[in-house]
């Protein structure tokens, strides 16, 4: 879906250029943003589809934005870090970013991740497959609204929780490497941080799961990866 809005912020003006222009080229309207305050403003002014977040800004650091915006919105996020920041890297994921791209980094890549993650957020609507609703159980996911029930409670997922409860639902049993789940989930064409997906694992349990500590559902196979297993009573 071309068009649309993505906020790109990041106090390095060089950095906001290059990734706009190339945004822009992709097909992506593009607002920008120097700093934390001035991203939560505009966050709220425009209600971007996407936010480009630097996790190094002044004002307000991009942890602080990424609370607030993922308090306030699920309007996906992806991660500017700078290479070895790698705990502010997993605790922006914790907060709830989507994705993240590295820095320095190709100006193809962050369109490829942006593009991503906006495919999988907006790209069911005319699919009526793909949007159709999903019950494992007492789990119902529906697609096109991206709704999430467990056992009729309503469940508040970001773009890539949702996506991988999703895949995990339409694959119950079977076992994926944490690789196979960057590939097939977050379309990865090579092998990134791994530690991503776990994260994302652990958030998806936290909200999901009765006991999270003792997961029915998403079942760690130990050596190997994750599986789906359906848990709960079936839907009336």
């Amino acid at each position: 879906m071309a068009g649309e809005l993505v906020l790109v912020v990041d106090d390095e003006p060089t950095v906001r250029e290059v990734g706009s222009r190339y945004l822009e080229l992709g097909g992506y309207r593009v607002a920008e943003a120097g700093d934390g305050p001035a991203a939560l403003r505009a966050a709220t002014a425009m209600l971007p589809d996407l936010v480009v977040l630097d996790l190094m800004l002044p004002g307000m650091d991009g942890i602080e934005v990424c609370r607030r915006l993922r308090a306030a919105t699920p309007t996906p996020i992806v991660m500017l870090t700078a290479k070895g920041h790698e705990a502010d890297r997993i605790v922006g994921l914790e907060l709830g970013a989507d994705d993240y791209v590295v820095k320095p980094f190709s100006p193809r890549e962050l369109v490829a991740r942006v593009r991503s993650v906006l495919r999988r957020t907006h790209g069911v609507a005319s699919d009526p497959v793909a949007s159709t609703r999903v019950w494992v159980g007492d789990l119902m996911i529906d697609p096109a609204t991206r709704d999430v029930e467990v056992a009729g409670r309503k469940v508040s997922l970001t773009a890539r929780e949702f996506e991988l409860l999703l895949f995990f639902a339409r694959h119950p049993r079977q076992v994926f490497t944490r690789g196979q789940l960057l590939q097939r989930v977050w379309e990865y064409t090579w092998l990134g941080d791994t530690s991503t997906v776990t994260v994302h694992i652990r958030r998806l349990r936290e909200k999901v799961e009765e006991n999270p500590s003792e997961p029915l559902r998403v079942q760690t196979v130990y050596g190997v990866g994750y599986r789906f297993v359906p848990s709960g009573a079936a839907p009336p």
